[in-house]
């Protein structure tokens, strides 16, 4: 007699017990206290980074945010997504595959007429149908080697898979240095050099006043229609210039690792530094901006050069000064108006006449009466020395020769001063 058996009766999942009338007012208590601590403002307000983020965006060119974990890169990147009123896609490239970016082989009826298609992921097709947005690539330095090959193509092309990006859409990355980083990898050379590198730092003034409720305000800039064509002419004229003179610098890649993975002189970083310099001139902005996007795409000693020569760039032609001697408006940087003194002195030096030289004696008197006294002993004494003896000493001397003499006297004591010093240092009486 065959033996029955009894599937035992399933125990029954126990319905969720419902809140309490009291845990739920307590929550809804929680809920009100978090709404008033996110509820912030922004505020127009000068921010250099800020500033020099927003115009590499606003050129269409790939940033790459360097900074110590919890510096606020994403908060930063949020804002400025929001700001600019562009969709924000974040995707974290430490946890995808290559295939995630180089698309995914779906293979269709007939492979060997139709090929194998490489299908892009969710958040490219998303992209691809806003027509806009910013693609925020975070934890770029914990990418594997064979991540950031596929990358490559992303950042450059802005292709995935079979799709393009849309012009609409921006590429901004942020890293955290090797030493700081889970198992960070120094960026490799290609992808390194198709970023303009921003070294992303706090600002405890900013920091306090954000926890305040009230943060800066991140706008694009206002490029000045009438200044665009003079602004690719200073571009051109800075960057051709520097290049013909120092031809080294056209590609130089680091021979260390670490630096390698940073901003380096390269044809494709000069091309990003001409565009960025357009931009800036044309927005009017600080040289603080100028000099963080420059650096932060050919380096720091190629980028100081070529700071240098816009520097040049934007003196007033000693010829001007010349001519009108009483109406020069020289430059408040010591160093820049050394140069100019310097330059209107080699003009006389150039094309002596009696003339240009009580000219540039003028322009002389101009800076003492504008400026520190120190700067004008080398051009004072230089151009003494072009005098002719037919020549007779204008007014305009009388009235530097007491400031000349007067700072090298200063000279003269700071440098007994120095001596003494150095001789107490190494126990001489």
């Amino acid at each position: 007699m065959p033996t029955s058996t009894s599937t035992p009766a399933a125990t029954p999942t126990p319905a969720p017990t419902p809140a309490s009338p009291l845990t739920a007012g307590r929550l809804d208590v929680a809920a009100e206290l978090l709404t008033l601590l996110r509820d912030t403002t922004t505020e127009p307000r000068p921010d250099p980074r800020l500033e020099a983020l927003t115009l590499a965006v606003a050129a269409d060119l790939p940033v790459l945010l360097w900074g110590e974990p919890g510096i606020g890169k994403t908060a930063a990147l949020t804002q400025l997504a929001a700001t600019l009123d562009l969709p924000l896609t974040t995707v974290i490239a430490s946890v995808h595959e290559p295939s995630d970016f180089s698309g995914l082989p779906v293979i269709g009826a007939d492979p060997a007429r139709d090929g194998v298609p490489m299908a892009p992921p969710d958040w490219a097709v998303r992209l691809v149908r806003a027509g806009r947005g910013l693609l925020f690539l975070d934890e770029l330095s914990t990418a594997p080697p064979a991540v950031q090959a596929t990358l490559l193509r992303l950042v450059l092309e802005r292709r995935i898979g079979a799709l393009r990006l849309p012009p609409g859409v921006r590429i901004v990355a942020a890293a955290n240095p090797r030493s700081s980083a889970a198992d960070g990898w120094e960026l490799s050379p290609p992808l390194a050099n198709r970023f303009v590198h921003l070294q992303w730092t706090h600002d405890p003034e900013t920091v306090v006043r954000g926890l305040g409720g009230v943060w800066p305000r991140a706008t694009l800039p206002t490029l000045d229609p009438d200044r665009l064509a003079h602004a690719v002419e200073v571009a051109r004229r800075a960057v051709c210039g520097l290049l013909t003179a120092r031809p080294a610098l056209v590609h130089r890649l680091p021979s260390g690792e670490t630096h390698r993975g940073g901003a380096w002189p390269s044809p494709r970083s000069w091309d990003m530094a001409l565009s960025l310099i357009a931009f800036a001139t044309a927005a009017g902005s600080s040289r603080d901006v100028l000099a963080q996007l420059v650096r932060g795409t050919v380096g720091d000693g190629p980028g100081l050069e070529l700071l240098a020569v816009l520097d040049r760039m934007d003196l007033p032609d000693p010829e001007t000064l010349l001519a009108d001697p009483a109406g020069a408006v020289l430059p408040d940087r010591g160093d820049r108006r050394q140069a100019v003194l310097e330059a209107v002195v080699d003009a006389v030096h150039r094309r002596p006449e009696r003339e240009r030289w009580d000219a540039a004696w003028a322009v002389l008197a101009r800076a003492a009466e504008t400026g520190a006294p120190d700067l004008l002993v080398v051009p004072a004494h230089t151009l003494a020395s072009l005098r002719r003896d037919d020549w007779e000493v204008p007014a305009a001397v009388e009235g530097l020769a007491g400031a000349v003499a007067l700072s090298r006297r200063a000279d003269r004591a700071a440098a007994r001063t120095a001596g003494a010093d150095a001789g107490r240092a190494a126990g001489r009486p």
